[in-house]
């Protein structure tokens, strides 16, 4: 059980008696929410994707860095990976003077390091794709468009066979892409999301929704045109977080039927 569905349950002040007593009172509650075991090969999987965060995040933090080094001499970068790459490689090749000799020395040993972080980050992704071939359901999420390898292996790591929600739209709130609610006086008011949950997943699938948003939004399937219709009153980001919210059921619904995604709006077996 989550800590949170927990607290209420403990009287007075806090002690292990109490927290037991609490834990037990919990869960007897029939609308109890409890979570489910994974299994050491979920564990695993989540273990490597906690890593390869960790080093994108690192790779992120050492190119805003050689960006801002290059401003304060006054060099602008465009935004984009290839543009400044082309920048460091014109900085070897320049001797006008616009950046010193140590801290050009400086700017090639973070490129090393830049370098160092692609390839390790390449190694994992090698192993993500291996995963998602030999993984029945993670391959049938792969079907999904917007859902590829590093979506399937976090997704089926996280919540398995999704038979821990009952229906999809539990699924998507529970990775915070429901609106939050504040509702008071018998008056509905729905805010923004909640972000609720694991913010990796819910990253992971509003990047696959926004690189998949613009085909998906020309087809002339169910999904198509409720994306055109979407887009012609909403914002482009609410609209990819509806369809990032969309690919989360859709997933949840292909892990419980043991189906694959179709076009027409049909799962597959």
């Amino acid at each position: 059980m989550s800590p949170e569905y927990v607290r209420p349950y403990v009287k007075a002040q806090k002690n292990d008696d109490r927290d037991a007593e609490a834990i037990a009172e919990a869960a007897t509650r029939p609308t109890m929410r409890f979570v489910a075991l994974k299994s050491e090969a979920q564990l695993d999987v989540q273990v490597l994707h906690r890593v390869r965060d960790r080093l994108v995040g690192q790779r992120t933090s050492l190119m805003n860095q050689i960006r801002s080094i290059l401003l304060e001499r006054g060099i602008v970068v465009a935004q984009g990976r290839r543009k400044l790459l082309d920048a460091l490689a014109a900085l070897s090749s320049d001797d006008n003077g616009a950046v010193g000799p140590r801290v050009r020395l400086l700017l090639n040993d973070m490129l090393d390091q830049w370098q160092a972080l692609d390839a390790r980050i390449t190694a994992l992704d090698d192993e993500f794709a291996p995963m998602a071939r030999n993984d029945p359901a993670a391959r049938r999420l792969a079907t999904i468009p917007g859902i590829g390898v590093l979506n399937a292996t976090a997704l089926v790591a996280a919540i398995g066979d999704g038979r821990t929600f009952s229906r999809g739209r539990d699924l998507s709130a529970w990775l915070g892409l429901v609106p939050r609610q504040a509702t008071t006086g018998g008056k509905p008011k729905l805010l923004g999301i909640t972000k609720r949950g694991s913010k990796y997943l819910r990253k992971l699938i509003i990047q696959g929704a926004r690189a998949a948003l613009p085909s998906l939004a020309r087809t002339a399937t169910p999904l198509g045109v409720w994306l055109r219709g979407l887009l012609a009153r909403a914002h482009g980001n609410t609209v990819v977080v509806a369809l990032a919210s969309k690919l989360a059921r859709i997933a949840w619904a292909l892990l419980r039927n043991q189906a694959a995604f179709a076009t027409g709006g049909r799962a597959a077996a």
